[in-house]
């Protein structure tokens, strides 16, 4: 199933990590971590990010294996109804995309503009 994408509201950059593990580590896996965080669940996160249990199962999968350690840490539910959180790996996947995130932005903006200005969007908007 593709999903179509609507055009940014400004011009921007998205970043995508190839690991020599062979994880790409991009917007969508960083976006469900920061919601796992945020909701404690799995599934919560997926459904905030449209995303079906499943498809957040395996890419919370796939982030756990191309790490080579748990980056979430599931706890069955039960009496204390479980739950999910990021470990040190999964809080440190999260900064370190940020950063690197940034720092790509900072050193490209103004090429950004400059390509920015080809586009008939922003023809259209002078």
């Amino acid at each position: 199933m593709s999903r179509k994408r609507s055009p940014p509201a400004q011009a921007g950059l998205s970043i995508r990590v190839d690991l020599a593990s062979g994880l790409q580590i991009g917007p969508g896996k960083v976006a469900l971590l920061e919601a796992i965080a945020e909701t404690g669940s799995i599934s919560a996160a997926g459904r905030a990010l449209g995303m079906s249990y499943k498809r957040a199962w395996d890419l919370v999968e796939a982030l756990n294996r191309g790490c080579g350690e748990k980056v979430v840490i599931a706890t069955p539910g039960g009496r204390d109804g479980g739950g999910t959180s990021l470990s040190p790996a999964g809080d440190a996947v999260i900064r370190l995309y940020r950063e690197i995130e940034q720092a790509s932005l900072d050193a490209s903006r103004s090429r950004i503009r400059a390509l920015n200005r080809l586009s008939p969007a922003a023809a259209a908007a002078d």
